[in-house]
């Protein structure tokens, strides 16, 4: 218990020195989107072929990409369901914003740090949200709801490819599927950089806090928290009692309490929310599901 604390809070701590960093104009939010390239092209991609080096995929592990887009439409039609009766803007906001499951910059870091045994599971995962991300959900959201933007799947077959961290995903998976063994030399280059991807992306967390909600909003992100958060500890209860190992019921009851993604984000955005409350809402996000899943893992060990 001690030592999860440890892990937890020094993540924490990595969170409150960026944060301080900007508040004191030593660092500003443009600096994060330096550190959030250097993530997505550089830290990440290498913590991806450290963590699935010398992965064994069982068809245990391919039901998680399953799960995953499952998930996810299930999360967005929930969004939708409860937000019926709104606008169309207000109910593609809370689709975006109250679906899926921002692990790249958040989960992985957060677990590679604590638990790096379930890394593989959540990489599976992480495939089949990453399809879902990238163009998955706005076809759902353009179903279900009128918007500016139409759905393309050129564009997100586009954006998969385009994606690093998914072309990795993609590459190393197809490696392991069928046994191809990378040499040595390419996992010890790539491991000085994949440690450097979990104070990276704590770090840039704390560069992008803001704490500043827009008035009338209160009531918009209480509904989008209990759907992301009230949902995902019912969700938890369920996984509980489930027929599955240990391992795999952390994993799930993690990914229940899973803060905002980026996509979310930016596609909220796009379709005419308020940059201020979804910057909140992402903001808070990050520091509850820290110590929701804090509190998971040190129950569940």
């Amino acid at each position: 218990m001690q030592q999860v604390l440890l892990q937890a809070g020094s993540l924490f701590g990595i969170i409150i020195l960026g944060y301080l960093l900007k508040r004191w104009h030593i660092l500003t939010k443009k600096d994060g989107d330096v550190l959030s390239r250097m993530i997505v092209y550089v830290t990440l991609p290498a913590a991806i072929i450290v963590n699935l080096y010398d992965l064994r995929i069982q068809n245990q592990l391919l039901l998680f990409i399953v799960v995953a887009l499952i998930w996810s439409i299930f999360q967005v039609l929930l969004a939708y369901f409860t937000t019926f009766k709104q606008e169309n803007k207000q109910k593609a906001t809370m689709m975006y914003l109250g679906s899926g499951f921002n692990i790249g910059n958040f989960l992985l870091p957060f677990i590679q740090n604590i638990q790096p045994a379930f890394v593989p599971m959540i990489s599976m995962f992480d495939i089949g949200n990453s399809i879902m991300l990238t163009g998955g959900t706005q076809a759902v959201v353009d179903t279900l709801v009128a918007t500016n933007q139409r759905f393309s799947f050129r564009n997100m077959l586009r954006q998969l490819l385009s994606s690093v961290p998914f072309m990795c995903y993609l590459i190393m998976f197809g490696l392991r599927y069928f046994q191809v063994s990378l040499p040595s030399y390419i996992h010890t280059f790539f491991v000085p950089l994949a440690n450097a991807n979990v104070f990276l992306s704590m770090f840039m967390i704390g560069l992008y806090l803001d704490f500043a909600l827009p008035k009338g909003s209160f009531k918009a992100l209480v509904k989008l928290f209990s759907l992301r958060y009230l949902v995902g500890f019912l969700l938890i209860f369920v996984i509980h009692i489930l027929p599955i190992s240990m391992a795999e019921k952390m994993v799930l009851s993690l990914l229940c309490v899973s803060p905002i993604p980026l996509f979310g984000v930016m596609n909220a955005v796009i379709v005419g929310a308020k940059e201020e409350y979804v910057g909140f809402a992402s903001s808070l996000s990050f520091l509850c599901s820290l110590v929701f899943m804090t509190i998971i893992v040190l129950v569940m060990n």
